[in-house]
């Protein structure tokens, strides 16, 4: 039988993976956030429980989904005492989604391992489309035997995962996917602002890149948002100055210098500063080019 699912962080991504697993069958028997508003609405649309405190998710649940914003909200949902998930949590398998430092992951998984329950790490290289209709790219941190006895689950979510290894490897893995795609972003930003500056036909220029080694995938998914200035919110500037953040920390902590990568956080964080964080990342877009927002 499919477990009872419960999620943690009703944002962009955790909304939309509970409407998919309801889509595919799963009892998505109890939903909280912050925002209790949003936890009763989505609550009525998928005939959950709005779960007033974290240990109602845990007791209705035999697998919990937490998609949280940063480490102090993860370190908080797996505190020791007072409202935290880990009350009545033994046997409790928590899947933790969310892009946080691997030592995140680890306090989760190891307040988890004390009181008889188990953590794994799914990070998600994918958006909101993907959420929504099961198509995630999962990297997957824990215990294999923990990890083959979600499989279903896990693939219910994804239309590919790998396990890459103990948990903490796959927000090391993660941190290194956002770092490279922030830098691609911020540098296709300048490549286009420059063009523009130069007077050169944008939609030319883009077309000239796909077929050169300029080419990305985030001249897929982000060009044309440059180019219209069309900056709906799938992965916000304020996220991507927080992934960046942790892959730098980590190259600081491995002895690495990353100066191209410091750069791209330091525009992002430029982003926030200018009040445009909740911005799509293509925003960015609004530093490079002339008589832009900034």
């Amino acid at each position: 039988m499919k477990p009872k699912i419960g999620i943690v962080g009703l944002g962009r991504m955790g909304a939309n993976i509970a409407r998919h697993l309801n889509d595919e069958g799963y009892d998505v028997a109890a939903v909280y956030d912050l925002n209790q508003d949003v936890a009763g609405e989505l609550a009525v649309e998928l005939g959950a429980q709005a779960a007033s405190s974290l240990p109602q998710v845990t007791a209705a649940s035999q697998v919990v989904i937490t998609v949280v914003s940063d480490d102090a909200a993860m370190l908080d949902i797996f505190k020791s005492q007072g409202d935290t998930l880990l009350i009545g949590a033994e046997g409790v398998t928590f899947i933790n989604c969310a892009t946080l430092s691997p030592e995140a992951h680890l306090a989760a998984a190891e307040a988890a391992q004390a009181v008889g329950a188990h953590a794994l790490e799914a990070a998600m290289a994918s958006s909101i489309p993907q959420a929504r209709n099961g198509s995630l790219y999962l990297m997957v941190g824990g215990d294999a035997a923990v990890v083959s006895a979600q499989n279903e689950l896990l693939e219910c979510m994804s239309v590919a995962l790998r396990h890459v290894g103990p948990v903490g490897a796959a927000a090391k893995v993660k941190a290194l996917v956002n770092m490279v795609m922030n830098m691609n972003t911020a540098a296709l930003a300048e490549g286009l602002g420059l063009g523009d500056a130069l007077g050169l036909d944008l939609e030319m220029l883009c077309e000239v890149f796909s077929q050169t080694g300029a080419n990305s995938r985030v001249l897929e998914t982000d060009a044309e948002d440059m180019l219209t200035r069309d900056h709906e919110c799938y992965f916000s500037a304020s996220h991507a100055a927080k992934d960046s953040g942790i892959a730098n920390a980590l190259a600081q902590q491995a002895g690495i210098k990353t100066p191209i990568s410091d750069a791209t956080e330091a525009q992002f964080r430029k982003m926030e500063q200018l009040g445009l964080g909740e911005l799509d990342k293509s925003g960015v877009a609004e530093l490079t080019f002339k008589g832009r927002g900034a």
